[in-house]
């Protein structure tokens, strides 16, 4: 795993990068919890994603917000974080060769900006959102939600309730081919302390159902050429 700094709209951005072997490797985004609650990079949640993702083959990064350790900044309550997972996205992508696709992911107020950056580029093809907190932003934005995902929560939640989450995805569109998933993780916590490997377990199982589809919809093409 490097450690990177990134050029950023507000300067230097912290971040860890965790390379795949295959050129053509698909890319994951990580993005962690609110700032003003004690999220970074380091949080368990964002880590057992990143692991999880580069375990799946990808290359993989996550970085702390403008503010957060030894990135520069200030806290802009969501409005420059998006900017800075713009750019830290570029610059995943532009250590990439080819990849075959591209993810992001995020936890709490993560997830939040990992939705908000997922229907501002186009090229993003799946998405996990771990315990967004419906209850503070409304999720009908993604109207309509352009890629295929999944929604995580804990049932014992109560900082992101999932009766929220729940009733915030009522008002969500999704484009003609493209399903939200949801998913519970059973005596979990907003922060899923204790119930991490089923979380990683959740996602696990989903990102690998979407590979899976990746990969035979990717044969059926090169068959029909």
């Amino acid at each position: 795993m490097a450690e990177l700094i990134i050029s950023g709209p507000a300067g230097r951005i912290e971040a860890r990068y965790t390379p795949a072997e295959a050129p053509d490797a698909p890319i994951a985004l990580i993005l962690h919890p609110h700032p003003k609650a004690g999220g970074t990079m380091q949080d368990p949640v964002t880590i057992t994603l990143f692991e999880m993702f580069a375990a799946h083959g990808f290359s993989t990064m996550r970085f702390n917000f403008r503010g957060v350790g030894r990135s520069q900044g200030q806290f802009d309550s969501g409005v420059a974080e998006l900017s800075d997972a713009a750019y830290v996205l570029d610059h995943l992508e532009s250590l990439s060769e080819s990849p075959s696709q591209c993810w992001v992911a995020g936890s709490s107020f993560g997830a939040y900006i990992c939705l908000q950056l997922l229907m501002r580029r186009p090229e993003i093809d799946g998405f996990i959102a771990v315990a967004p907190p419906a209850n503070h932003y409304d999720l009908s934005f993604l109207a309509p939600c352009p890629a295929s995902g999944i929604l995580i929560s804990g049932d014992k939640d109560i900082v992101a309730p999932p009766a929220d989450i729940d009733r915030s995805l009522t008002k969500v569109r999704v484009q003609k081919g493209e399903t939200i998933e949801r998913a519970t993780v059973a005596g979990a916590n907003h922060f899923f302390q204790n119930k991490l490997e089923d979380l990683e377990k959740t996602a696990s199982t989903y990102l690998k159902k979407r590979l899976k589809a990746f990969e035979k919809a990717r044969k059926e093409a090169a068959k029909d050429a």
